[in-house]
C-alpha cells in the first residue's frame, strides 16, 4: 500500500508539443527513496519520442547532463487497445516507436543511480513533431512525511 504522505506528485512537463524539444522542471531527490517518471504521450505524426533522463547539481538545472547508469522502463504503446504496461530492457534512455497512438511510458529508479555530486533530476522528451503532445509528472516516495524537494 501506498503511504500518501510519503508520496509527491509533481508536474514535470504539461503538455506541449516536442518540435524543438522539451525539459521538464527539475526536482531534488535529496529526501526521495524512489522515482517514478510517468511519461504520456499523444502521438499525432510518425516521428519517434526520445525520452531521456537529465542529472544535474540544483534544480535550477546546473552542470545538467544525463544520467550514465540503467533504469527499469516499462511503457505501453497503445493505450487504447490495452491498459498493460511491458517491461523494457533496463536502459538511460527510452525512445518510442513511430505508431500514431497514444502512449504511456514509465521509468523506475532510486536516487542512488545518479552519479557523484548530482541529486536533481529532470525529464526530457528530444526534438520530435509539432503534433506530438508529450507530459509527465515525477511521482516520489520520500524519506519523511511532508518532505521538502525544492530545497538544495
Amino acid at each position: 500500500m501506498i503511504n500518501i504522505d510519503k508520496v509527491k506528485v509533481v508536474e514535470a512537463l504539461e503538455p506541449a508539443t516536442d518540435a524543438a524539444g522539451l525539459t521538464g522542471i527539475y526536482v531534488s531527490l535529496k529526501n526521495v527513496v524512489k522515482v517514478h517518471i510517468i511519461a504520456q504521450i499523444t502521438q499525432g505524426a510518425s516521428n519517434t519520442v526520445a525520452l531521456t533522463i537529465e542529472q544535474a547539481t540544483a534544480v535550477a538545472g546546473t552542470g545538467h547532463t544525463a544520467i550514465t547508469n540503467v533504469v527499469n522502463i516499462w511503457s505501453n504503446l497503445d493505450t487504447a487497445t490495452s491498459d498493460t504496461l511491458i517491461s523494457r530492457t533496463a536502459a538511460v534512455n527510452y525512445t518510442t516507436d513511430a505508431g500514431i497512438k497514444n502512449k504511456i511510458v514509465v521509468f523506475e529508479f532510486t536516487p542512488d543511480i545518479l552519479d557523484s555530486g548530482y541529486d536533481c533530476i529532470a525529464l526530457h522528451a528530444g526534438s520530435s513533431s509539432g503534433s506530438n503532445i508529450v507530459s509527465a509528472v515525477y511521482v516520489l516516495e520520500t524519506r519523511y512525511s511532508g518532505a521538502d524537494l525544492d530545497a538544495d
